[in-house]
C-alpha cells in the first residue's frame, strides 16, 4: 500500500488516525502496532515471521545487554544480534545478486530464488533501526526497552516503513512512553501540512517529470540510442529531479504522518541541490542514512581519530556499504565508490577552493551529482551505462531536445524553483496568515487527489533500493 494511493489516502489513513486519536493514551501504542502490522501485511503475510523474528532477537538482545555486567559476554550478545539481523537483510536482498555474480565468475549454474524477487517491505530501513538500537543499548546511550509492544511499534510503525527516515530509538523513546498529551492540535495541523506538501512533491512533481525520462528510455519512447547529446542531458536532469522529489516527498509524508501521531522526526532532506560541494550535498541528502553510517560504521572504525591512510579506509568502507545498501547491483557499488573518490579529492585538495568560490562550486556539484544519478540508474532497462555515457559526452546525431523542451519546459522550471529556498521562504511569509495557509493546503490536496485518481499509485523509487 502506497501513501499516494486512493486506498491509503481515503480509507486506511483516516480510519487509522481516527482510531489512534480516539483510544486512551495507554493503548495508543497497541493500536499503532496493530495498524502497522495490517499495513505491513497488506500485500501478503509471507515476510511477517521474518520481521517478527528480527524484532524479537533485538528485543531479547537489549534485555540481555541490560542485565549483563561489562565484559566479553555483552560483546558476544551485541555481535550475535547484529550478525543475525544483518544476515536476514543480506539473505533477502543480496542472495540472487551473489548467485548471479558467482555464475559469471565461476561459470556455475545456480538458479535464482524467485521468491526473493519481491523484497520484504521496509527491510533495509528497519534493519538499520534494529542495529542502531542494539548498539546504543550496548554503549549505554539508551536504556533497554522493557515493553515488547513499544519496541515493536518503534521498529515497524507504518509511517516509516516504506522509505524511512531511519529514526533512532533515542529520538522516539520519550514520546513512545508518553500516555498524556502525545497528540496535540498543533502537531496534527503541522503534520497534515507536511504530509500534503510531501504528497504534492511525489504525485505532482516527481511523477510528472518522470514522464520525460520515460519518454526517452521507456517502452514506446524514442530510445536512448536515438537521443542527441542535449536530450540525453535533459533526460538525466529530469531523472535527478524525479528522484529528489519522489524520495523527499515520501520522507515528508512519513514525517507528517509521524507528527500527526505525536512523533517529531528529523528532516531527511535539506535542499540538497543548492549545495556548493559534494561534502555539503551529503549533509543535505538522505540525512538519516548519512548520519547512521557516520555513527555506526565510520566512528566505530576510528573516524578522523586515526592516521590519514586508515581514515581513507574508513571512508572506503562507508561508501562501499552506502552503495551496496542502495541495491544488489554492481552499478550501486560503483556509485558508492564514485562518491568516495569525489569526497577524498575534496577533503585532501579541493575544499579550500570550493569555500572561496561563489557560483562555480554549485555548478561543479550539480554536474557531478547529476552524472552520479546516471550511474545510479544505469541498471534500469533502456539505460545501460556505456550507451548513457556515450550519449552524454560524445556529440552525435539524434532526436532534438527542442520538442521535449516545448512539452516539459514549464514543469522543469517549476521543479528547479521548488528545489531552492523560495518555496520555504514563501511558506514562512504565510506563517501568520492562517486562512491563506489553509487555502493553499486545501488547493494542494485537491490537485494531489486529481493526480492520484488519474494515476495508478506509483510506489516510491527508493522503495526498490
Amino acid at each position: 500500500m502506497n501513501f499516494n494511493s486512493v486506498v491509503f489516502l481515503f480509507c486506511f489513513m483516516p480510519l487509522a488516525l481516527g482510531l489512534y486519536y480516539l483510544v486512551p493514551g495507554r493503548v495508543k501504542n497497541a493500536v499503532l502496532l496493530v495498524e502497522s502490522l495490517l499495513f505491513f501485511c497488506w500485500g501478503g503475510i509471507t515476510w511477517l515471521p521474518l520481521a517478527v523474528g528480527m524484532v524479537a532477537i533485538n528485543y531479547a538482545a537489549g534485555l540481555l545487554l541490560a542485565s549483563l555486567p561489562a565484559g566479553g559476554k555483552r560483546k558476544i550478545v551485541l555481535i550475535a544480534a547484529i550478525v543475525l539481523t544483518a544476515a536476514a537483510l543480506v539473505y533477502c536482498k543480496y542472495t540472487n545478486f551473489l548467485l548471479d555474480t558467482l555464475n559469471v565468475i565461476a561459470s556455475t549454474g545456480f538458479a535464482k530464488l524467485s521468491f526473493l524477487d519481491v523484497l520484504p517491505l521496509g527491510i533495509s530501513y528497519y534493519t538499520f533501526k534494529l542495529i542502531s538500537y542494539t548498539a546504543d543499548v550496548y554503549t549505554g546511550k539508551v536504556k533497554a526497552e522493557r515493553s515488547p509492544v513499544v519496541f515493536a511499534v518503534y521498529v515497524l510503525m507504518y509511517p516509516q516503513l516504506i522509505v524511512g527516515p531511519i529514526v533512532k530509538y533515542r529520538d522516539m523513546a520519550d514520546v513512545l512512553h508518553q500516555t498524556q498529551g502525545r497528540c496535540t492540535l498543533q502537531k496534527a495541523q503541522d503534520g497534515a501540512e507536511m504530509f500534503v506538501f510531501g504528497l504534492a512533491k511525489k504525485v505532482i512533481l516527481a511523477d510528472s517529470i518522470a514522464a520525460l525520462w520515460q519518454d526517452i528510455i521507456g517502452m514506446g519512447g524514442i530510445g536512448l540510442a536515438n537521443a542527441s547529446l542535449p536530450l540525453a542531458w535533459l533526460g538525466i536532469i529530469a531523472y535527478s529531479l524525479q528522484l529528489y522529489f519522489d524520495f523527499a516527498g515520501y520522507s515528508e509524508m512519513s514525517n507528517g504522518l509521524s507528527l500527526m501521531m505525536g512523533f517529531e522526526c528529523p528532516a531527511n532532506f535539506n535542499l540538497p541541490y543548492i549545495s556548493g560541494s559534494i561534502t555539503e550535498f551529503w549533509r543535505r541528502w538522505h540525512i538519516s542514512l548519512s548520519g547512521w553510517f557516520r555513527d555506526y560504521i565510520y566512528i566505530p572504525l576510528g573516524g578522523n581519530r586515526c592516521s590519514a591512510g586508515r581514515q581513507m579506509l574508513n571512508m572506503l568502507a562507508v561508501w562501499a556499504l552506502t552503495g551496496i545498501w542502495h541495491g544488489a547491483n554492481w552499478n550501486f557499488i560503483c556509485w558508492g565508490l564514485y562518491y568516495f573518490v569525489l569526497l577524498v579529492i575534496e577533503k585532501n585538495f579541493l575544499m579550500k577552493y570550493l569555500k572561496k568560490g561563489k557560483v562555480w562550486p554549485h555548478i561543479y556539484t550539480l554536474f557531478l551529482v547529476v552524472l552520479g544519478w546516471g550511474l545510479f540508474t544505469c541498471n534500469a532497462p533502456g539505460a545501460p551505462l556505456g550507451l548513457l555515457l556515450s550519449r552524454l559526452f560524445i556529440p552525435q546525431g539524434g532526436v532534438s531536445a527542442l520538442y521535449f523542451l516545448r512539452n516539459y519546459a514549464v514543469l522543469l522550471v517549476v521543479c528547479c524553483v521548488c528545489s531552492t529556498q523560495l518555496p520555504g521562504r514563501f511558506w514562512q511569509w504565510c506563517k501568520g496568515k492562517a486562512p491563506l495557509r489553509a487555502a493553499l493546503c486545501g488547493v494542494c490536496f485537491v490537485l494531489c487527489t486529481a493526480y492520484v485518481v488519474a494515476a495508478t499509485g506509483s510506489t516510491a523509487l527508493y522503495a526498490n533500493f
